[in-house]
């Protein structure tokens, strides 16, 4: 049965990578086959061999859309994961080896944070400091490091009893060199396995903000594309070929990184 589960793990990581795959090449290769900003057709085409995906109301190409936008939505994702775990790590890793008071203290302060609904306040904050892609990164970054500094704390609290670790340190090695070569390699497949669960929230995040109109317009992003899409009456006109291309590929995208996040967690070593 071990056996099974694992190979259920694998192959779902093997899922996920071929899904991120596919949407990575979508985003990195040079296939929009024109500026997404200029208008090169008849508004509401539907998909056709000049325009495999249509074109929107004001005659964008929605493919070119596509994979622009896939870049936004892609970098916004991994810059605001980054920023997250980093500041997840500095703070579960520093309470984990420091413990007591301080320790507690920053627990606590984790407890808060966690206690406050998540996707109000972050549409709140970026209401707040207005529509731009470096702010949505921002509030991410400072309000999803919460929740990867718990679980990086756990193990740290694990490594820090380990007889290498004190051995170190009573053979005087700084704080700095016990992070640096005995917690920081010990976490690091969980961090990886954390880094992977925040980029796909922070996927979602972004494609919400910008469907609600709180992306930055000047970029072409997948949320983006839906907010003009429901704005300017592709749901009421029937122009899919507007809607499900961005939608699927959030779909596409949390789905994969789901997988591969689920495989990790399961087994941090793969």
């Amino acid at each position: 049965m071990k056996i099974i589960g694992w190979a259920k793990r694998r192959s779902a990581g093997l899922a996920g990578l071929v899904i991120l795959g596919v949407v990575a090449g979508i985003a990195s290769l040079p296939l929009a086959p024109y500026d997404p900003h200029a208008r090169v057709g008849a508004p509401f085409q539907p998909p056709s061999g000049r325009h495999w995906l249509g074109t929107n109301d004001i005659g964008q190409d929605i493919f070119s859309e596509v994979v622009y936008g896939a870049r936004t939505s892609l970098v916004t994702g991994v810059l605001s994961a980054a920023l997250a775990l980093a500041l997840g790590l500095a703070v579960g890793g520093t309470a984990g080896y420091a413990g007591g008071a301080f320790d507690a203290f920053l627990m606590r302060t984790v407890d808060v944070v966690l206690a406050v609904p998540f996707l109000p306040l972050v549409i709140v904050l970026a209401a707040y400091v207005g529509p731009s892609r470096t702010n949505v990164i921002l509030v991410f970054g400072t309000l999803g490091w919460a929740r990867p500094a718990r679980v990086l704390r756990s193990q740290v609290l694990v490594v820090r009893n380990l007889p290498f670790v004190e051995a170190a340190r009573a053979l005087g090695a700084s704080s700095a060199h016990i992070f640096r070569r005995h917690l920081f390699p010990a976490v690091f497949p969980l961090a990886i396995a954390q880094f992977v669960n925040l980029a796909s929230s922070a996927i979602l995040i972004e494609s919400s903000l910008a469907f609600l109109g709180l992306g930055d317009p000047t970029l072409k992003s997948w949320g983006t594309m839906l907010y003009y899409a429901y704005m300017r009456g592709a749901f009421l006109t029937g122009a899919w070929w507007w809607v499900v291309p961005p939608g699927a590929l959030i779909a596409a995208s949390v789905l994969g990184f789901a997988l591969l996040g689920y495989t990790l967690e399961k087994d941090p070593r793969s």
